[in-house]
C-alpha cells in the first residue's frame, strides 16, 4: 500500500492497475450523507414551528378584531350600518400610544372585504405635539369602495397630520360622511390622552 496526500492507492493480484480512493471525497460524501438530512430536518422543524406560531397569532388577532367590532356596535348601535354596508374595513383591536412631547403608536389589525377576512395590517405612527399619559384604544377604518380598499392593500394610504378620527360614542356615527372614501373611528380603552389625532399613521398590508 502506497500512501499519498489525500488519496490511498491499493495494489494486489485482483487489482493490477491499482484502486485509488480519494479521502477528501470520502470525507465530503460522509458529511453530506450525515449532515444534509439533519440540516433539512432542522430547517423544516424551524419553519413548521414558526408557521404554527404565526398562524396562532393571526387567529388571535382575528378573534380580537371581531370582539372589537362588537364593542364598537355596543357603544354606538348605529355603527352596525357602517359595518354592514361599507365595502371593507380594517380594525385594530389594540393600539398602544403614549408619551410626552413625541408620541408613537402601533398595532396589528384585521382587514375585511365584504365582511370576509382577507388579510392583516400593521399600523405605525409618530406624532409631535403635547400629549400626556398613555392610551390604549381600538381603531376602525371604513373603506367606501373597492378602489379605496385596493389602495390600502397596495400600502398607498397614509394619514396626514390634519386627519382626525371620530370618537365612538352613542349616536356619533349618525351624521358622519366619508372623506376621500375613508371614515375613521377610535374607541379609547383606558388612560389619558390630550390629543386623539390619527395623523401620521402608516400601514403595511399582508394578505392571508
Amino acid at each position: 500500500m502506497d500512501w499519498h496526500l489525500n488519496k490511498i492507492t491499493l495494489y494486489g493480484q485482483n487489482n493490477p492497475k491499482g484502486f485509488t480512493i480519494k479521502t477528501g471525497i470520502m470525507k465530503n460524501s460522509l458529511i453530506n450523507f450525515v449532515f444534509r438530512p439533519f440540516l433539512v430536518f432542522v430547517f423544516i422543524s424551524f419553519w413548521t414551528t414558526t408557521s404554527a406560531q404565526t398562524e396562532k397569532k393571526d387567529k388571535r388577532l382575528v378573534e380580537d378584531s371581531k370582539d372589537g367590532i362588537k364593542d364598537f356596535i355596543h357603544t354606538d348601535s348605529l355603527m352596525k350600518n357602517l359595518f354592514n354596508h361599507a365595502y371593507g374595513y380594517v380594525i385594530f383591536p389594540n393600539v398602544g400610544k403614549g408619551a410626552i412631547g413625541v408620541g408613537g403608536a402601533s398595532g396589528g389589525g384585521t382587514v375585511f372585504e365584504k365582511k370576509a377576512v382577507v388579510g392583516k395590517a400593521q399600523m405605525t405612527q409618530v406624532t409631535v405635539g403635547f400629549q400626556f399619559g398613555g392610551q390604549a384604544y381600538r381603531e376602525v377604518i371604513f373603506f367606501e369602495d373597492k378602489k379605496t380598499l385596493d389602495q390600502f392593500k397596495e400600502n398607498k394610504v397614509e394619514f396626514s397630520a390634519q386627519v382626525s378620527a371620530v370618537a365612538a360614542k352613542a349616536g356619533a356615527s349618525g351624521n358622519v360622511k366619508y372623506s376621500s372614501g375613508i371614515l375613521i373611528f377610535t374607541q379609547q380603552k383606558g388612560g389619558l390622552m390630550y390629543e386623539a389625532s390619527v395623523g401620521g399613521q402608516k400601514f403595511k398590508y399582508t394578505a392571508f
